[in-house]
């Protein structure tokens, strides 16, 4: 009777644990979501930007196809930890994404059009996760740094779900902070492309979405 009762006490304690840490996460997303956006200064007429969307070497590789991108650097965002890394964001935890800091001419490409990529190169109904990577380390999310972004964020969003006639995965987030990721991962496609996730995941996503939008891309030479 005593060890019922000992597995009982047990029980309910990790059930009051487990409650507890669930209520926390959604406080802490809600915060998140509702917090102040933070604009990022133009640097030598440079802009910034910021997405998830599932892979962060996926995503780094489309923007670096894209006309008036300059570099786009993998790292985490969305989050409420802070100095995440690839194992921590991994737990799904720490509330953050993998995502990409898109560093870009706004001369030459737009924040909108910048949007249209993102939404032409994922599959926008699919909920934490792009593909075989699922969890919410790999959820969408569109960060805006102030009201104008959000309304474009907002206006594509709905478009696209009308005429897709389904619910679009995408969070909107306002930007608070990028963490920049371990150096193995910047670069990851180009620094290995005979890798079996670049030949089977992230080079058929950039071709599909090179197919998708070429007047947006880089010319080759």
């Amino acid at each position: 009777m005593k060890k019922i009762i000992l597995l009982v006490i047990i029980s309910l304690v990790f059930s009051c644990e487990n409650t507890a840490q669930n209520k926390e996460s959604k406080t802490n997303k809600q915060s998140v979501k509702i917090a102040k956006p933070i604009k990022v200064p133009l640097e030598n007429a440079m802009a910034k930007a910021y997405f998830a969307s599932g892979c962060f070497w996926c995503v780094e590789a489309v923007y670096e196809s894209v006309k008036g991108v300059e570099e786009s650097i993998s790292g985490y965002a969305g989050g409420h930890t802070k100095n995440p890394t690839y194992q921590a964001s991994n737990t799904g935890r720490t509330g953050h994404a993998e995502a990409v800091e898109i560093i870009y001419s706004p001369k030459i490409v737009s924040f909108e059009t910048l949007v249209d990529v993102y939404f032409a190169s994922q599959n926008p109904t699919q909920v934490n996760g792009q593909g075989g990577d699922r969890g919410s380390q790999y959820r969408s999310i569109i960060f805006y740094q102030n009201e104008e972004q959000k309304q474009i964020i907002e206006t594509k969003k709905a478009t696209l779900a009308k005429t897709l006639n389904a619910i679009i995965a995408a969070e909107v987030y306002p930007f608070q902070k990028f963490w920049i990721g371990e150096d193995y991962h910047q670069n990851y496609e180009k620094r290995h492309p005979n890798n079996s996730y670049i030949q089977n995941v992230s080079i058929p996503r950039l071709k599909r979405f090179q197919a998708k939008m070429p007047e947006v891309l880089k010319d080759k030479h």
